[in-house]
């Protein structure tokens, strides 16, 4: 990243290429209030340090099942006890939908090893599924 300063740094397209992002996303997180205005430099967006560390918080959150309501909603809640409130309720739908694949994932693993022709016959693997 080229800085001098506090000066923003980042073209939109070199900051979509880092998080693997199109810069429209950008863009639309801009027009929606997501993600902050960008400094411009004559025609051309300028992206800081912070929009990075922000880019960073959507996209992990995104992968973990925010959509962008909801992270809208924790980006402007009005105290830490609310954003605390929201991300609680988010970390327990997101253990419980960890527990749900890890429970598909031990499917899976039997049925790759299962020597039963048909897997879903398999007296374990029925075992698996009525443990879901």
């Amino acid at each position: 990243m080229r800085t001098r300063g506090d000066e923003p740094s980042l073209t939109i397209g070199e900051l979509a290429e880092r998080f693997g992002l199109r810069p429209h996303e950008l863009r639309h997180w801009e027009a929606t209030g997501l993600l902050e205005q960008a400094h411009r430099v004559g025609r051309r967006r300028r992206y800081s340090d912070e929009h990075v560390a922000k880019v960073a918080t959507i996209v992990r959150w995104k992968a973990a099942g925010f959509n962008l309501e909801q992270l809208r909603a924790v980006l402007d809640a009005r105290s830490a006890d609310d954003r605390h409130e929201l991300l609680r309720r988010h970390h327990r739908e997101l253990e419980d939908r960890i527990r749900q694949v890890e429970a598909s994932k031990a499917l899976i693993e039997h049925a790759l090893e299962c020597s039963a022709e048909d897997f879903t016959e398999c007296p374990e693997f029925r075992r698996l599924v009525e443990r879901m």
